[in-house]
């Protein structure tokens, strides 16, 4: 999947872009299952709240086979790939739950001040890419952004270890009260299905999940190969030492395997 050069220049003017309904309802449901599966498993991959809900599941990729299609799927490399110009690693790779009820919040921060500062990332040259599991809806924890806020470049941010389970480099409120003045705040939503990309130095962040329906989004963080990380201190399967270009898989990939799961349960 290519993006055409209207959608280039609106992603770097706002540092964000959302391409509704990109993978089909089948691929979703084979998706949600398995990582419903993921989240009912005790592994040191699997993170959960305070209050013991699912929190995030990383390195999916690594041991299930669905979402090893997914962190190779063209529709999500292809248009990184042309946004950067080179090939890409698979820097870091997670299912974040955001579960009915009681999902957390993400405080205000920028990606690329974590990957920076943790894994010794040099330069701002990875992204987010997202995929929506869920339907994402202004009421159940939509991921806020601040347009343009990539321009203020990186961040000085605090070590917050106390609101959430998962520590995280957050921003100040007058440093987000600042950026809003100027960019506003957005809440990209859409169906199961639709794709986010967003610039590592956007700022975002999101508020808990109080309603009944979960939010569940997968995030590939696509990094330039000439961008891998120096200083990793995180665990490998939070950031990956592995910087092989990735290859994309065939596109129907995710089909085949969901048909084949089927046909399997038929059985």
């Amino acid at each position: 999947m290519r993006l055409t050069q209207t959608q280039i220049d609106d992603f770097h003017r706002e540092g964000w872009l959302f391409l509704p309904e990109v993978f089909t309802p089948e691929e979703v449901a084979l998706l949600k299952r398995e990582a419903e599966g993921i989240y009912a498993e005790h592994r040191p991959e699997v993170w959960r709240e305070k209050n013991g809900a699912p929190r995030i599941a990383f390195a999916a990729h690594t041991y299930n086979e669905a979402f090893r299609c997914l962190g190779s799927h063209p529709r999500l490399v292809e248009p990184v790939e042309q946004i950067f110009g080179e090939k890409l690693y698979m820097h870091q790779f997670k299912i974040n739950a955001k579960s009915a009820f009681t999902g957390d919040v993400w405080q205000w921060h920028q990606d690329y001040g974590t990957w920076k500062r943790d894994d010794g990332m040099p330069e701002p040259r990875a992204m987010n890419i997202s995929v929506f599991l869920d339907e994402v809806m202004p009421i159940n924890g939509a991921l806020m952004l601040v347009p343009r806020s990539q321009n203020a470049g990186d961040l000085e941010a605090g070590h917050d270890r106390e609101t959430t389970s998962y520590p995280l480099w957050t921003l100040d409120n007058d440093t987000v009260s600042k950026l809003v003045e100027q960019g506003g705040i957005v809440a990209p939503t859409g169906k199961a299905g639709g794709v986010l990309l967003f610039h590592g130095n956007l700022v975002h962040g999101s508020a808990g999940n109080i309603t009944p329906y979960p939010r569940k989004i997968v995030y590939l963080t696509l990094n330039a190969v000439s961008n891998h990380i120096r200083k990793p201190t995180r665990p490998e399967f939070i950031a990956h030492t592995d910087f092989a270009p990735i290859e994309p898989v065939p596109d129907n990939a995710l089909t085949e395997l969901a048909r084949g799961s089927f046909r399997q349960a038929a059985e």
